[in-house]
Order: structure tokens, then sequence, then C-alpha cells
């Protein structure tokens, strides 16, 4: 008779079953990685790319001299000026954030290692910049979305060039994003503790970018606005709050100006800015007349920077995403996006086209893109494609960085070092660059040298210059003060004492001037 549940197995045969290993205890999940170990993964890899070579990887720009004058006159107090003048071109946050630098860690008298030092700076603040977009795009989506938006970004070779200079938008892109990251748990249903508290702190650092470039107000101010009168992102008493509190900064500056004498050089200098933003100045940028075309540029750039561009052509794919999407958070980002769209059109199409205002895009790019771009699930083949385009994305970048990183382009440091050994200090030297201000000759000499714009003989010989400087890529780009007929016939009987190649500048000559005739009486012609 059989025992119901009994075993059909006979009991000899059950004698030789080998006994059955104990059950182990139960696997544990594993743990995924935090989110700050993400980010601080992220701005070490961004943080070590740019500090390599970083005084040969690029040479000196002419904004970066000028920028660490102003940022040394912000460290003695007062707004900060030139040897011209008070500077109220720009906001001052970004150079009064250089004046912290130099406290902190010294200045130095010599231009081009102050500007070297300043890129150190940027360099930390690209850090920050990939810590923020990781932390952003988990808080949105997920920790690998953001991990990833932070190996684009420190990867990207048109970020690093950007970061390694000292410019304002690397800055201004950290309050940017700071910004956004406090106001995006706003958008949620049933908004967090403190809601009220949180939305001006996120307005203020907002504010922050507009300080430090206040075309950064079409990225912040503008998206904000937009959400204000559509009801979209967070409930419209919060973002009234961030609105008034994204002003106080750049309106105490005003008002500050304003209290010590200075509103009509600053209306002076913001009409005029104005104006070049508008269009009806172009005299920089791929628009300015008698200058390369933007196309021309693009495809000269394209072997290098061909991630860049693929990302940049998504950029229509990552609005539509965006607007799919009817969650509060996903149309507040879409208004960032939208925005930082028409703004780079514009500058395109009518106003001052520049290199640098493309970072102002794609970083907005590349967070829509982490935060929509699907990933295919239940497909393994089409899923291990992703992952593979996505690797080789990431690996592009890598042959780019190892040629730029390994060949030289500091030409005005070579320079420096020949003037400093061969050229007696307070020489007269004729510049040659530069268009409505003085180019990068003079800002990066002229504690040292004297310099103008002294082409004719005359003018050579009241002055009592030598020698010429010319970098001649800019004078044949149409950047130059004087023409490249001019130069020519400036250069043409001259001796030449030494020169270097680079891709900034490509050569960048050293002449010594024939004698000039003598100035005729009256004065020179």
């Amino acid at each position: 008779m059989s025992v119901p549940g009994a075993s059909a197995v006979p009991a000899a045969d059950r004698a030789q079953e080998p006994p059955r290993p104990p059950a182990g205890p139960p696997r544990r999940r594993r743990r995924p990685v935090p989110t700050v170990v993400c980010a601080l993964g992220a701005a070490v890899l961004a943080v070590a790319l740019r500090l390599v070579n970083i005084g040969r990887a690029g040479d000196v720009f002419v904004d970066e001299a000028i920028y660490q004058e102003l940022g040394r006159s912000a460290a003695r107090g007062g707004f900060p000026g030139t040897s011209e003048g008070l500077f109220f071109l720009h906001p001052p946050g970004f150079f009064y954030l250089e004046a912290g630098w130099t406290k902190v860690f010294g200045s130095h008298q010599d231009v081009i290692a102050e500007v070297h030092s300043l890129r150190v700076l940027n360099t930390l603040l690209a850090g920050v910049t990939a810590a923020l977009l990781v932390a952003l795009v988990a808080r949105i989506r997920s920790r690998p979305a953001g991990l990833v938006a932070g190996l684009l970004f420190a990867l990207d070779q048109f970020c690093i060039r950007q970061n390694n200079r000292v410019l304002l938008e690397t800055g201004t892109l950290v309050w940017v994003l700071a910004g956004f990251l406090v106001l995006v748990p706003l958008c949620r249903t049933g908004p967090p503790p403190h809601a009220r508290a949180r939305a001006l702190c996120g307005g203020l650092l907002l504010g922050l970018a507009v300080l430090t470039k206040d075309h950064s107000a079409l990225i912040t101010v503008l998206p904000l606005l937009a959400a204000l009168a559509l009801g979209w992102g967070m409930p419209r008493r919060l973002t009234a709050a961030a609105l008034g509190a994204a002003a106080v900064p750049y309106g105490v500056y005003v008002a500050l100006v304003a209290g010590f004498g200075h509103g009509a050089e600053f209306w002076d200098e913001k009409t005029y800015g104005l104006r070049r933003l508008l269009g009806i100045v172009q005299e920089t940028g791929f628009n300015a007349p008698g200058t390369p075309s933007l196309t021309g540029r693009l495809a000269a750039e394209l072997p290098g920077y061909a991630t860049t561009y693929l990302l940049l052509m998504m950029t229509p794919v990552a609005l539509f995403l965006l607007l799919r999407r009817h969650e509060p958070v996903y149309r507040l980002l879409a208004l960032f996006h939208a925005s930082a769209i028409v703004t780079l059109g514009y500058a395109l199409g009518i106003g001052t086209l520049e290199e640098q205002a493309l970072y102002l895009l794609f970083v907005p790019n590349l967070v829509a893109l982490s935060v929509t771009v699907p990933v295919p699930r239940g497909r393994p083949a089409l899923r291990g494609t992703v992952i593979a385009g996505l690797v080789a994305v990431l690996a592009m970048p890598t042959v780019v960085y190892a040629r730029e990183r390994g060949t030289p382009d500091d030409g005005f440091v070579r320079l420096d070092a020949y003037l400093r050994a061969h050229v007696p200090a307070g020489s007269g030297i004729v510049t040659v660059d530069g268009a409505r201000t003085r180019g990068v000759t003079y800002w990066t000499f002229a504690d040292s040298y004297r310099l103008g714009n002294w082409v004719s003989p005359g003018e050579r010989a009241a002055h009592g210059a030598r020698y010429a400087i010319v970098p001649w890529k800019v004078i044949d780009q149409g950047y130059g003060r004087s023409t490249p007929a001019e130069v020519r016939r400036l250069t043409r009987d001259a001796r030449l004492l030494f020169a270097v190649d680079g891709h900034t500048y490509g050569r960048l000559a050293l002449y010594e001037l024939a004698p000039p005739a003598p100035v005729p009486p009256g004065g020179p012609r």
C-alpha cells in the first residue's frame, strides 16, 4: 500500500543518491552606486582630462588676457576695470570669483602665468559642472543616465576646449545647473517642505548666472517667464518667487553702479553690448564682415569634433521628446531647452555668433538627451547595438584628445620667453591684431613693452617702434586692426627674429623693422 505523496523512487535507489548540499544564505542584491559617487567620479575625470598640458594645449586667447586683468582689478576692490577704465560690458560675477582665487592661491605679475592659474580655476568649475549634470539627470531619470551625461561632458572635446580657457561660460553654466537642480523637485506633485525657500534659493542661483554673463538671462529668466505664463513646471507662486530672487543679484549690482555715479558709463557699455546682441554691430564672431564663414569653420573642425556635432544635431530630437512628456518637470526642461535653441538660433541668423555661445546650448542639450532618449528593453540585439554606439561615442574623442594634448599650441609662451631674453623691456612694438579693442598681443605684453598700432613710418619713428608682432592667422582671417595688405607692407623689408606655428594663431612672428624715415617737421603723418 502506497502512501500518498511518497517518492516513487525505490529505497535502494534513494540510498545511492548523493546528498544535497546545504542551502546557502540568500544572495544579497547589489546596492546601486550612490549618486554622489557617480558625480564625484565624473568630476574627477573632467578635471583630470582638462589639467593635462593645460598651458600648452591652447594658446592665450584675447579675452583671457583681458579677464585676468579684470580679476586683478576686482582683487584690489571696487568695480573691475582695465587700463582703459571701468569695465561694464559684462557683469562682474566671474571677475570677483577670480579675485577670490588669487587671494587664496596668490597672483602672478606675468600675464601668461596668471592666465594659466585662472585656467585651473575654470577646470575645477568644469568638474563641478560634471557633478551637477550627474545629480540633475539622476534626480529626473536615473543614476546610469546621470553618469552617462557626466561622462559625455567630461570627454567632449568642445567642452574641454571651452573649459580650458578663462571665459565666462563655464562659470555661468555652473550656476544655471545648480539653480535647476534646486528647482526641479518643486515640479513634482506635493512640493517638498520649505518649497518657497527652495524656490528663492534656486532663483538666486540663476541670478548669479546672470551676474556672471547677462546673456544667460535668455536661458534662466526667459524660461521662468514662459513657465509663469503657461503654468508649466512649478506652481505659479513658486515660479514667481524664483523669478523675483533671480532679479536680486543683478539688481543690487545696477543699484551700486548707479549709486557710485557710473550710470552713464554703464549705459554706454550696455547699449553697445545690446547692439552687438541685436546684430547691429558685428565686428566679431562668424557674422562679422570679412571673417571666415560658420560653415567653413564647421567643416574644418568636423574631423576633431564629430561627437560634439552629432550631439548638437540631435537638439530637435531632444526638444521633441521633452514636449511629448507632460509631467511638470519635463515641461520646465522643455522651456529651458527651447530658450537655449532660440538664443543660439538668433545669434546664428542675426546676432553676433561666437564659438563659446555653442556651450550655452550644448550643456542644456546634453541634459535634455540624457533624460529623454529611450533605452530599448526586451530586445537584447537592439539593446547591445545601442550600448555599442554609446561606447563608440564615448571613445571617439580620445583620439582627438591625445592629438591635441600632444601637439603644443603655446606660441605666446615661447614668444614671451624670447622677448624676455632678447628684447629690452620698454621697447616699442607695433601690434596689428585687435578690432574695436586692442588685441591679444597688447593685453599680453603691455606690462613690459610700449605697444601700439603704429603702422605708418611716421608713427613708428615718433614712438621709436623697432619691432612688430604678427599673429598671421588673425590677420588673414580679417580679425586684425590692420589689413593683410598693410601688414605685408610693414614686414616686407623686416628681419624675422622669431616664429612659431600653432593651431590658434597660425604663424606667430616677431620682426625687427627696417629703420623708418626721419620724422618730417610738424610731426608724424
